[in-house]
């Protein structure tokens, strides 16, 4: 470990004060394995515990609002959660190991970085680790590397199982920072490497995550997260879905969607959603479906498998969400 300042300041505006070498600390389950790693090596770093952000209320319009500091063990444990957004508490304990949710919060999930092996080896040449010296993923060992919203500098893939789901439900992430208050849309929280893979999200300096919207919604039943992959407990996701769909007469009012294991970013397609609108569940439309949210996908030697497994996760996941049969936390094969 090298050395570093510590702090744990008791209010947001103390907190907001940071220097370029400055790090946030909640739970510390990315973070710290980081340090040790030597991928970050931060001057000053800024516990955040002190600060009020664990609580998890219902908002006026029937949404509910995630502190934070909540852990992922308590907002998947909630009763307002598993009453309202299943799919989400569905998706936290698809992550993980127990003991590491019941540290990891909410507003950590979404800043963790990814967990390609080239980034997390300092003699390897990685853009996002150290900007300008290359990609080493890309020809190399990449089976588990992003498909989808991928760029020249970085393959990627963004780790978190949570903010699939909460990408699918719209949720809205909540800042503080030097400036004031902001909000940002979850599904634009998150940046495509492009030419800059070492900016994850738009954060800016001295921004702090206070709460994440969860808008009110009304699957019953009809809702899933699918995750696919190598072992079941403790791994991350080679394919994931998250379903929502609000179901009237037979008919798909309106569909949330959302993949994980296969992006650079938690992906969603709004036109893949719109094909779903006041129509019937069919295979063809599921297809079709399935055909427009994976469009633009780029393969890179090892991680061609996604592009077919994916397909018929996504199909097998909006099947369970339009047939009220939720995915359970269990291995699966997919036929």
């Amino acid at each position: 470990m090298r050395n570093f300042s510590y702090s744990r300041p008791g209010t947001f505006d103390e907190a907001c004060r940071v220097t370029e070498h400055t790090r946030f600390l909640a739970g510390g389950t990315n973070l710290i394995d980081l340090m040790k790693s030597d991928v970050e090596r931060p001057a000053h770093v800024t516990d955040l515990k002190s600060l009020s952000m664990n609580q998890i209320e219902e908002l006026p319009d029937g949404g509910l609002r995630l502190g934070a500091l909540a852990t992922n063990a308590d907002t998947s444990a909630h009763p307002l959660v598993i009453r309202h957004f299943p799919v989400l508490a569905s998706a936290i304990l698809a992550g993980a190991s127990p003991q590491i949710r019941n540290v990891a919060t909410n507003g950590g999930n979404l800043n963790q970085r990814t967990r390609c092996h080239y980034f997390y080896d300092p003699d390897m040449v990685c853009n996002k680790r150290s900007p300008g010296t290359g990609c080493s993923a890309r020809g190399g060992r990449n089976r588990i590397m992003a498909v989808l919203g991928t760029s020249e500098a970085c393959i990627a893939t963004f780790p978190s199982d949570m903010c699939v789901a909460l990408a699918a439900l719209n949720a809205t992430v909540n800042l503080h920072g030097p400036k004031g208050e902001r909000s940002v849309a979850l599904r634009d929280y998150h940046r495509l490497p492009g030419e800059a893979p070492w900016i994850d999200n738009v954060l800016q300096p001295g921004e702090i995550v206070t709460s994440i919207d969860l808008p009110s919604v009304s699957f019953g039943e009809h809702y899933t997260y699918l995750k696919i992959r190598d072992r079941l407990s403790f791994a991350f996701s080679i394919v994931s879905v998250a379903v929502g769909l609000e179901m009237e007469s037979g008919l798909i009012r309106r569909g949330y969607l959302a993949l994980g294991g296969v992006g650079t970013k938690p992906w969603c397609v709004p036109e893949a959603e719109a094909l779903m609108k006041d129509k019937p569940p069919s295979h063809s439309l599921f297809r079709d479906v399935a055909e427009r949210i994976l469009e633009g996908a780029v393969v890179d030697r090892d991680n061609a498998a996604k592009l077919k497994l994916a397909p018929r996760v996504i199909e097998r996941a909006l099947w369970q969400a339009a047939e009220g049969t939720p995915q359970s936390q269990t291995c699966k094969t997919i036929r």
